[in-house]
């Protein structure tokens, strides 16, 4: 396999890891910073150049994102998928993983279960949301930090409305989020690779800080994950779009809650912690799938015309539960049911004689026409664009006098 691992430092610790781990197996590896990249878009096919000059061809790539680069970054990544080379995270999941709120919005979805979590913007509506999550103490994150930074714990509701004042005074989005009082202190990341996880570690916090993180002093030790929080931490990264992930999770009184999914984990302190090679986890994964490079699966499948992409939802009442596949009339109407989503099961490519049960949903790919008389009715045919009307903009009462002050 010839590899590129896409990293602004040759000496960063996870880069040399994984450049050692390629090497050690007889894999050609170039380590390739990301930001002496140029996208070329002016031939037929999607291209490359690096320092100026057209890059040689590669079989994968291992991204290393930075935050500080990720729209250029995720450009470069998105570029090598064009190019159909194989990456274990591309770039949509690492654009999900970096946008705290995005990623919660997401993960929520699926029923992952998180810290309750709030986002306000309006200053009358902070209190509120303090008390939607459970009230204080409440630690408060900004949207994009990495290792530690720009997570707050406020102790008391007038102190998290001075400081959500002052961050939003500063244009900074801020979440809201419970603090899990039973895990203060720790946490466990489980670290994803492919559809397994390889190593797990518990981290802790040293003193009075709450932040368990490795770049605020925390210390690290072996864990022996249950498998309730293995399952979760696959399923959030798969959801993520990740396929090599570092998942950071709460020990809540319930169970795991999903505090973060990192696309670019570091290897130092979970390789200290569990003596595991990781990197080469994460290598031999990257070759064993370098022939499957990722596709956009409803960009490639939507362009017959007439054709595409639907998840369909066995409803309560529907002619659908209880029938198999082959009975429901789907094959006949030129629908493909390409996964079956039951709770938190995925069955993927499911057989004719799969019974269809309340609350499935199907991911379909076939006929609009076909598919359009599954989903549930809002309204079938577009409406008339009305003409504008003479008065196309009421006056709010008070709106004037309020102009006018």
């Amino acid at each position: 396999m010839k590899l590129a691992i896409l990293s602004r430092s040759l000496r960063a610790y996870s880069t040399q890891r994984l450049r050692t781990a390629a090497i050690d197996r007889g894999h050609q590896v170039k380590v390739l910073d990301t930001l002496r990249f140029g996208i070329d878009l002016t031939g037929d096919e999607p291209d490359l150049h690096f320092r100026g000059r057209p890059l040689s061809v590669y079989d994968a790539v291992i991204p290393r994102v930075g935050a500080s680069v990720t729209y250029f970054g995720t450009a470069v990544v998105r570029q090598f998928e064009q190019m159909d080379v194989y990456t274990p995270n591309t770039a949509n999941g690492i654009m999900n993983s970096r946008d705290k709120l995005r990623a919660s919005q997401i993960l929520s979805r699926h029923n992952i279960a998180m810290p309750a979590t709030a986002l306000v913007r309006n200053r009358d509506e902070v209190r509120g949301a303090i008390e939607l999550v459970g009230g204080a103490p409440v630690v408060l994150k900004l949207l994009e930090g990495t290792q530690g930074i720009g997570v707050i714990l406020a102790p008391t509701t007038k102190v998290a409305e001075a400081i959500i004042e002052t961050l939003h005074g500063a244009n900074q989005q801020v979440l809201i989020q419970r603090f899990v009082q039973e895990s203060r202190g720790r946490d466990v990341r489980a670290l994803v690779v492919g559809d397994r996880v390889v190593a797990s570690m518990r981290r802790r916090a040293q003193g009075e800080e709450f932040r368990s993180n490795v770049h605020r002093g925390g210390t690290v030790e072996k864990v022996d994950l249950d498998p309730a929080y293995e399952e979760v931490a696959v399923r959030s990264a798969h959801i993520m779009g990740l396929r090599v992930a570092g998942v950071d999770m709460l020990e809540g009184e319930h169970g795991p809650l999903v505090m973060e999914v990192n696309s670019s984990p570091g290897l130092r302190g979970i390789e200290a912690a569990t003596k595991l090679d990781v990197a080469g986890a994460i290598v031999d994964y990257v070759a064993d799938q370098s022939g499957f490079p990722d596709i956009d699966v409803r960009q490639r499948l939507a362009v017959s015309t007439g054709y595409g992409v639907a998840e369909i939802a066995v409803l309560a009442g529907s002619e659908l539960v209880g029938r198999t596949i082959a009975e429901s009339g789907l094959l006949e109407m030129d629908v493909q049911v390409l996964t079956l989503h039951r709770g938190t099961r995925v069955t993927p490519n499911p057989g004719p004689g799969k019974v269809l049960e309340e609350g499935d949903r199907l991911l379909c790919f076939g006929r609009h026409e076909g598919m359009r008389s599954l989903i549930p009715a809002r309204s079938r045919r577009p409406k008339r664009v009305r003409r504008l009307p003479k008065q196309p903009i009421h006056d709010v009462p008070g709106q004037a006098e309020a102009l006018v002050r």
